[in-house]
């Protein structure tokens, strides 16, 4: 093997190496800034919850627990569908509370299984249509993938795939705000709720982190052995 036969390989195993070092110290970066924003979460739960007298200042409280107070729209009822806790498949639903004139937040009331009947939606009918005072945790909603496009009707309830807040304003009626407030496990309203904090792991960022090490060390071990096969040859 000559010289030239062995510059193309090192070459590639230096950019290899590089992009694997550049990964894993990127996901070392992201796991910084997911145990930054679990930290604030933990600072603002200690926090009382306040009740929230000006609407605009509602997308500023993601990770707080507040107090709503305003009426459920039990006539607009959301099923956010495809879900699953503790390993059973549901749906979580969603309800509009109308804070003032038009503007409203979508509350979400709870997760509930199929248990293999996808006809059998809840019935809120008997859900309280009077001014409450809701405790909830505000959380931004999360844009799911959709697999195919799907064609929302105004009949409700409406089954769901995603939280897009413009499409759910225009079925509603009303100006959803662009959060979501997770009702809290002590509230009289709604059905299971075991809400995590956030949705993101520290040691998830940290597994990938030492994949990603794993291998520039193991193509280190590549490289030496093909350095030591050239250097035998010639």
């Amino acid at each position: 093997m000559n010289k030239q036969k062995i510059i193309l390989p090192s070459i590639l195993i230096f950019i290899t190496f590089s992009i694997l070092i550049t990964l894993g110290f990127w996901q070392l970066n992201r796991a910084e800034e997911k145990r930054i924003i679990e930290k604030t979460i933990v600072r603002l739960n200690k926090q009382p919850a306040e009740l929230v007298k000006e609407l605009n200042t509602i997308e500023n409280k993601e990770y707080q627990q507040v107090l709503l107070r305003g009426n459920f729209d039990t006539s607009k009822q959301f099923i956010y569908d495809n879900q699953t806790v503790k390993g059973n498949a549901g749906y979580y639903v969603l309800l509009p509370l109308v804070l003032e004139d038009k503007k409203a937040i979508l509350v979400n009331l709870g997760f509930l299984p199929w248990n293999n009947n996808r006809n059998n939606i809840v019935s809120i009918k008997n859900l309280t249509t009077k001014t409450v005072t809701i405790k909830a945790t505000l959380s931004k909603p999360i844009k799911r993938v959709e697999l195919k496009q799907q064609q929302l009707t105004k009949n409700f309830p409406v089954l769901i795939q995603a939280i897009d807040i413009e499409k759910l304003s225009n079925l509603s009626g009303y100006n959803i705000i662009p959060m979501i407030a997770l009702l809290d496990i002590n509230e009289k309203y709604g059905f299971y709720r075991q809400w995590k904090p956030f949705y993101g792991s520290v040691d998830k960022h940290i597994g990938y982190a030492i994949q990603w090490f794993l291998m520039a060390i193991a193509l280190i071990i590549i490289a030496i052995r093909i350095f030591i096969k050239y250097k035998n040859k010639t």
